[in-house]
């Protein structure tokens, strides 16, 4: 077969969580542009990102509003998908999160450790971790009853390496104030690839490949600071542009990759490599 044609994806249909987000639109244009139909999934649909995709490819793309930290949800989803398609998803991408929003309380930042609310942890374990093992549940039983399926998460460098604090600090600011990134964004990446492990042998013998692609940080907008000291972690010496990532997904999704299970991409510029 020619190795180009291994990349195609024109008889897939493809799920992907999140996918309102900044990078889950880019992980839908990837599969589109591979020939996948694709459905993105997400709490809040109302992104013009989102229609601009529908405009462009009007017979491949759709997107359905979900709360998958329910399981209630993600089962009238599928049920939702079957109908309207008359198949399920034979690609699963696990992309959704919560993007945390922290504030100081009693000169204290609510993202420390020793100021972390309980109910936040729940909240952010609950679609970043548990949802991902829900949709693969769901989704992946059909894909090991089809024999045929890819399931992808997307975890990140902080999956492989601990935060490095003092990116996220001002040097005007006393400790208790100071912004961290929450032991939340660990726990769910670290756990995403030990979710990803269990799947690929889970599922092996019906078919079904499960892998991970821990990404570094994506520049949008961030400050001048923050670029400064990130930059200085990464040795090509910049974080990486919105569309970097659209190739490999679409290759760890594709029979580019029929061989790859249970492993963890990681293109964060070579952060993790120091």
């Amino acid at each position: 077969m020619n190795v180009l044609n291994q990349y195609k994806l024109d008889k897939e249909l493809a799920i992907i969580t999140g996918g309102a987000g900044l990078l889950g639109v880019q992980h839908c244009e990837g599969l589109l542009e591979a020939g996948a139909q694709v459905i993105a999934v997400d709490i809040d649909i109302s992104s013009k990102k989102l229609e601009d995709l529908r405009n462009s490819y009007k017979k491949t793309f759709n997107f359905y509003k979900c709360d998958i930290s329910k399981e209630s949800e993600i089962v009238k989803l599928k049920e939702t998908i079957y109908k309207d398609y008359e198949r399920h998803p034979s690609i699963l991408i696990n992309n959704a999160a919560i993007d945390s929003k922290q504030e100081v309380k009693g000169g204290r930042n609510s993202s420390r450790l020793e100021s972390f609310d309980i109910d936040q942890w729940n909240k952010e374990v609950a679609v970043g971790l548990s949802a991902a093992m829900i949709c693969a549940k769901h989704f992946g039983i059909e894909m090991a009853n089809e024999n045929k399926g890819v399931i992808l998460n997307i975890s990140s460098d902080l999956g492989l390496i601990a935060p490095n604090q003092s990116l996220y600090e001002s040097k005007h600011l006393e400790d208790q104030p100071q912004d961290v990134k929450p032991v939340t964004y660990s726990v769910i990446k670290h756990g995403l690839i030990g979710l990803t492990r269990y799947i690929s042998t889970y599922w092996a013998k019906n078919g079904v490949r499960c892998n991970a692609l821990a990404p570094g940080g994506v520049y949008n907008g961030h400050s001048d600071e923050f670029v400064s000291k990130i930059n200085n972690l990464i040795p090509l010496g910049r974080m990486a542009k919105i569309d970097e990532y659209k190739a490999t997904v679409v290759y760890m999704c594709s029979d580019a990759s029929s061989y790859m299970n249970g492993s963890v991409i990681s293109i964060d510029g070579g952060r993790t490599s120091w």
